[in-house]
């Protein structure tokens, strides 16, 4: 008896899931979105209340950390979160199949604590910093991992590749090094990225290469060609932004041909890093479960570079809101960013191995991370449209600039808690 190998199945377009992105972004309306239902004052005051509860809990709990082992407070922690989020999001928790507490608890404080290890294991020398920026990337790849039915857990690959975003990212954001040394790196990364034998010139090449070699081990290149291509997706989209960014200042003008291309980078860098994760969970995906990871990167890219505006616009980075911003109020770029989203969780709202919980998780969060990040950009609104979106927020705008001011104070304090927690 004979057996015919059965070839791996082709990686997905990426250009054309990227044409059909712009395009939905394109075609999205610039009128006030339905956010559903809004919430009154009372409401509000509410749920403020509880929230408060919350943020004096975890407080309670870093003044007492010496009574207890870090582990202990953080987990103490995630209790007190993972009670309070199906409340301030008014989640639909369902009867059956996995719960919020599965999700963040069981699931992504694990991973957090679990890729910390690995990470000191890798590098002794790695911040906390650091470590957490990858984590927000692993947890991204355990949501997607959520979303395709699997089971929540930091595989090597998801380790990997979240790690390559403090060492290489870092890198090529650095102000202090030049185009020319940044474009050398990424050069040599993308050969390293294809399969050619470099040898590491630097030890951020190194470690960059140890974990290339992570991800190829766990997805040989002849079997896993998705997940090669979405890797240089991505990459090459980082190396598109560094040329961009020196080509292109956010003052270089405002021509039509300029906007098009932000929006195609835009897209193109927030779709192609969750397609990687996606990939990395899944080794295969089909041509839809492709096209709604992407395009669940393009909203969290969107609700980044919104967060990040002040930011952006102070180092004279284009994006679109920074870009829209140079001809009048963002109300307009926000407003298709929210129809957008709502088109986007209408997908993953159609995918069969989405859990109920998951699928409301990332409609109510995605909505209230596009709020919060308009709060933080007040000044670049109309006041009409601030009033009127701040009804369908389940806190008032003072009050989240406040409270986020108060736990930023306190930013030092967690950090040596989870540092704690790691060497526990």
């Amino acid at each position: 008896m004979s057996f015919t190998a059965i070839a791996a199945p082709p990686a997905v377009e990426i250009d054309e899931i990227v044409r059909s992105a712009v395009a939905e972004w394109r075609s999205q309306p610039s009128d006030f979105p339905d956010l559903g239902n809004p919430l009154s004052r009372r409401e509000q005051n509410f749920k403020e209340r509880r929230a408060d509860r919350c943020v004096a809990a975890i407080e309670s709990e870093l003044r007492s950390r010496n009574l207890a082992t870090p582990k202990l407070a953080i987990e103490r922690i995630t209790a007190e979160m993972v009670e309070f989020i199906p409340e301030a999001l008014d989640l639909d928790v369902p009867d059956e199949g996995p719960g919020v507490e599965s999700l963040l608890k069981e699931g992504l404080a694990e991973v957090g604590f679990d890729l910390a290890r690995r990470a000191r294991r890798l590098d002794p020398t790695v911040s906390i910093v650091d470590i957490l920026q990858a984590a927000r990337n692993a947890w991204v790849a355990c949501g997607v991992q959520a979303m395709l039915g699997k089971q929540i857990r930091l595989t090597p690959g998801i380790f990997a590749y979240s790690m390559l975003y403090p060492y290489s990212d870092n890198f090529l954001d650095d102000g202090s090094v030049s185009r020319e040394a940044k474009l050398t790196f990424s050069e040599r990364f993308e050969s390293c990225l294809e399969g050619e034998q470099e040898l590491a010139a630097t030890r951020l090449e190194g470690v960059v290469w140890e974990l290339v070699a992570m991800i190829e081990d766990e997805f040989p290149r002849d079997e896993y060609p998705g997940v090669w291509a979405s890797l240089l997706a991505i990459h090459r989209a980082q190396t598109r932004s560094i040329d961009q960014m020196h080509r292109e200042g956010l003052h270089s003008g405002g021509a039509p041909n300029r906007a098009s291309r932000t929006l195609d980078l835009t897209v193109t860098k927030g779709g192609t890093s969750v397609l990687a994760d996606a990939y990395l969970a899944a080794g295969h995906l089909t041509a839809f479960e492709a096209k709604v990871a992407f395009d669940w990167g393009v909203v969290l890219q969107l609700g980044d570079d919104l967060q990040d505006f002040h930011g952006d616009r102070a180092r004279g980075s284009r994006t679109l809101f920074t870009g829209a911003a140079a001809f009048g109020a963002l109300d307009g770029v926000t407003n298709k960013t929210f129809h957008f989203s709502r088109s986007v969780m209408r997908e993953v709202a159609a995918l069969p191995t989405c859990p109920a919980v998951m699928k409301s998780l990332l409609e109510r969060s995605s909505r209230l991370f596009l709020i919060r990040s308009v709060a933080g950009a007040a000044p670049f609104f109309t006041k009409p449209y601030l009033g009127r979106l701040e009804q369908y927020s389940p806190f008032t705008f003072r009050f989240l600039k406040n409270r986020e001011r108060r736990c930023y104070r306190r930013r030092a304090q967690y950090a040596r808690l989870f540092e704690g927690a790691v060497g526990d």
